[in-house]
C-alpha cells in the first residue's frame, strides 16, 4: 500500500509524546519477550503491518522461536506460552478490544494473578502504547518490510525505530 503521509515528521512534537511513553513502557520493569508478544498480538489484532514486520523480526533477532512467533495468533490452542504470558495475552486482547469485550471481570480477575498492581499499569500502558502506534501506521499506511533489526539495521535508524514502537 501506499504511505498516506509521514506522521514522524509531519508532527514530530505528537509523535515525542507517543515517544514518552513508549520510552516508559521500554523501561518499566516488564521483560522483554513478554512486551514483544503483547505487542505482536495486538498488532495481529489490528492488521498492522508494519508493526507486524518490526516485532517479528525483534522477537526472532532476540531468540523467540519460530514456532511460539507463528503460532501466537492460535495461543489459546497450544501450551508453549507461560502461565504469565497467557494472562498478558488475554488482557492485550480485553484492552485491544475493549469496544466489544468491555475488559470482563474473569479476565481482570485472571490477569491479577500473575501481575501485581503496578505491574498491570504498567502491562495496560505497553498495551495503550501499541495500540496508539498501530493506529498511527494503518491510518497512514506505514510502510511493512523496510525494518531491520539490531545490527543489521544503520545504527541511528534502529535506535530511532526501537525507541518509537
Amino acid at each position: 500500500m501506499k504511505p498516506r503521509i509521514d506522521f514522524q515528521h509531519v508532527n514530530p512534537r505528537a509523535v515525542q509524546a507517543m515517544l514518552g511513553l513508549q520510552h516508559y513502557v521500554n523501561n518499566c520493569g516488564l521483560e522483554h519477550s513478554l512486551m514483544e508478544l503483547v505487542k505482536m498480538r495486538a498488532s495481529q489484532i489490528n492488521h498492522c503491518a508494519y508493526c507486524l514486520d518490526m516485532h517479528g523480526k525483534d522477537m526472532r533477532a532476540a531468540g523467540e522461536t519460530e514456532q511460539r512467533v507463528y503460532l501466537l495468533d492460535a495461543w489459546r490452542e497450544v501450551s508453549f506460552y507461560t502461565p504469565r504470558e497467557r494472562a498478558a495475552l488475554e488482557w492485550t486482547e480485553a484492552l485491544t478490544l475493549v469496544s466489544e469485550t468491555g475488559a470482563p471481570d474473569s479476565t481482570y480477575t485472571a490477569v491479577r494473578e500473575y501481575f501485581t498492581d503496578e505491574e498491570l499499569v504498567n502491562l495496560s500502558l505497553a498495551i495503550v502504547a501499541i495500540n496508539g502506534w498501530n493506529r498511527l501506521c494503518v491510518g497512514f499506511r506505514a510502510e511493512a518490510g523496510t525494518y531491520q533489526s539490531g545490527a543489521a539495521a544503520p545504527e541511528a535508524t534502529a535506535r530511532r525505530l526501537k525507541e518509537m514502537i
